[in-house]
């Protein structure tokens, strides 16, 4: 992406008001555009420059400007390109002698060192204006030039079409964050925050809180990191989400809160997913699912990029029943139906793929001119089942169908990654099904309360998290058959992603004590705090978090969250740049009363690795 294109992106902030508000929603680079009596923030308030490379024009011809920056391109020792978070603007090195010293300082100085420059603001020659860059139509003639700090040879460009492992990108981060692109991903990620807290506070009365992140191990859910007290044997947790919290400040009579939130999981890292991460979290008393819904839908439409087509509401729903059934997954891209285009030559790829993950069989079914089934195993089929397999899934002539059998979940799991592979099959041969400029929301809903647990299918364990509220209409089975609960538990799927989760809470303290510690055989002594609190008064309540993160990489369409989180984790959870997790003396770890003990293929690598003292040359 040209910089043109990225600051022309950044510049419509200002292009139409939203919802009710009339406070600017500041996006432009230029300080000179106003709102209403409103200016756009001074870029260049409390600092030795007088403008940005970004912002000059025509306008300011004549005007001597004090400008700071990254040198970025130099050309001949004639031209030199100034650089900095706001844009690109062409320097003139002066070749007479009086200005010598300022020459060998812009000519001298190595790319990517720092500089700062007192010139005029000139017009191009006719012919030599660049269309592609929005200072394209002036330059700076210099008079005087400071280097405040030399560049090292850099490990390497800046430059966004240069090749870079996300190794050696995390590795020096810092340099990465210069790029054209993380410069975007992370002022518009700035940008979206905060809209959503003047969606959030100013329109709608929420209160932003801060939860502790030192707090105590919960049950269920995923891993936890621990952080060691000086009180022998006692450990903090961070807290996976603000969740207990958050129903506590609803008991607190808060009535609206929202933060955002940091959240941990000691979790292997994914391309969506990082042991630390952010949400945007929310609780609101005195509301039903619809409510929550209706919130979250004005959120996203009033905090949505102005470069980006308008987010349309409400959004379409789904049961959990039917997206599995459909898509099988029950976090569905809708953005395309997955019914054509597929050869022949694909179903060996097809097959090994069902096989190799999930040692299941698929059976292909073809449909020819004359409406008879092409598949090894059709005449085990009755002519009556045919049809009316056909009547269901509406199969054309030409159409290829993927049967295979077994228990409900599985099956449509295996058809449903099946589908997305067929999906990138096509797309690698340039057939367009997900179109990347297309924002597909959906709310799932009514899902199972619980599930059983893969390593003991007698037991129950929550699918979403154990304060969920289970539907009133089904709360008798609570204490018959449990596992036929439906609860008011809801997600936000964008494009084939989950970006948010919520529910409606458990406000009553004896529902919540029989579900913890009966169905789920959890140990209530970990959760007194919160049941005492229902007892004390606690309103109907109900929130949910987006995952910021993940709703900012597919805004952006960046492969990875890595991308839109200014220091992330690597892939194994670490910090390639300082090197955390790191180890700490044994001296150090005394106080919290804890000994390392390493594991004996450890102790010989590392006995290995060690030089003998011994050893002679």
């Amino acid at each position: 992406m040209y910089l043109g294109s990225w600051l022309s992106r950044l510049s419509r902030g200002l292009s139409r008001p939203i919802g009710k508000t009339t406070q600017p929603v500041w996006g432009s680079l230029s300080r000179s555009l106003t709102l209403g009596a409103q200016r756009i923030p001074e870029f260049s308030s409390f600092v030795a420059r007088t403008n940005t490379c970004g912002e000059l024009r025509s306008s300011h011809l004549g005007q001597e400007v004090t400008l700071c920056g990254w040198i970025q391109y130099r050309r001949q020792n004639t031209f030199l390109v100034l650089r900095d978070c706001h844009g690109l603007v062409q320097i003139i090195i002066p070749q007479d002698e009086s200005a010598a010293s300022v020459k060998k300082i812009l000519c001298e100085a190595p790319l990517e060192s720092v500089v700062k420059v007192t010139g005029t603001v000139i017009s191009r020659p006719p012919g030599q204006e660049n269309p592609k860059m929005p200072t394209g139509e002036i330059e700076i003639r210099v008079k005087t030039a400071e280097l405040l700090n030399a560049c090292k040879k850099l490990p390497f460009e800046i430059k966004d079409f240069m090749k870079k492992t996300e190794a050696l990108r995390l590795q020096y981060r810092y340099l990465d964050l210069r790029s054209f692109q993380m410069q975007y991903n992370l002022r518009l990620r700035s940008q979206m925050v905060m809209r959503m807290r003047e969606y959030l506070c100013n329109l709608h009365g929420f209160v932003d809180v801060e939860t502790p992140t030192l707090f105590k191990r919960t049950p269920g859910g995923a891993k936890e990191f621990l952080v060691p007290s000086r009180e022998p044997g006692k450990f903090y947790s961070l807290p996976q989400s603000p969740q207990q919290f958050k129903q506590l400040l609803m008991v607190g009579g808060l009535d609206r809160y929202f933060q955002v939130a940091r959240c941990y999981r000691d979790e292997g890292s994914r391309p969506d997913r990082q042991p630390e991460f952010t949400q945007i979290d929310i609780e609101m008393s005195f509301v039903d699912q619809t409510g929550i819904q209706r919130l979250i839908e004005g959120l996203l439409q009033y905090s949505w990029p102005d470069d980006k087509d308008p987010v349309e509401i409400p959004f379409p729903s789904m049961t959990f029943a039917e997206a599995l059934a459909t898509y099988g997954t029950d976090k569905p891209d809708i953005r395309f139906g997955m019914k054509k285009y597929l050869r022949k030559q694909d179903i060996a790829f097809i097959r090994d793929f069902a096989t190799h993950h999930f040692s299941q069989e698929v059976l292909p079914v073809f449909l020819n001119a004359k409406r008879n089934w092409s598949s090894p195993f059709a005449k085990f089929i009755m002519e009556e089942e045919r049809l009316e397999l056909s009547r269901l899934m509406e199969i054309q002539e030409e159409d290829m169908v993927l049967l295979t059998a077994g228990k409900h979940e599985k099956a449509c799991s295996l058809l449903g990654k099946l589908r997305m592979q067929c999906a990138d099959l096509l797309e690698m041969r340039g057939v367009v099904l997900r179109d990347p400029a297309l924002f597909s929301f959906l709310w799932v809903v009514d899902f199972p309360l619980f599930v059983t647990k893969e390593e003991s299918p007698t037991e129950l364990e929550s699918a979403h998290h154990p304060f969920t509220a289970p539907n009133p209409s089904d709360i008798h089975l609570l204490y018959t058959e449990p596992e036929k609960v439906r609860g008011q538990h809801y997600d936000l799927v964008l494009n084939g992603s989950e970006i948010g989760g919520g529910s409606i809470r458990i406000h009553d303290a004896q529902l919540q004590r029989y579900i913890l510690a009966t169905l789920l055989k959890e140990d209530v002594k970990l959760l007194s705090h919160l049941l005492q609190a229902l007892d004390y008064g606690a309103p109907p309540h109900g929130g949910i978090a987006l995952g910021l993160d993940r709703l900012l990489c597919l805004v952006t369409g960046a492969p990875s969250i890595r991308d839109v989180i200014a220091f992330p984790k690597s892939y194994r959870g670490h910090d390639l740049m300082s090197s955390a997790p790191d180890s700490v003396p044994p001296e150090e770890l005394k106080p919290y009363h804890i000994q390392v003990t390493w594991p004996a293929d450890s102790e010989e690598e590392n006995a290995a690795a060690t030089p003998s003292k011994n050893l002679s040359s």
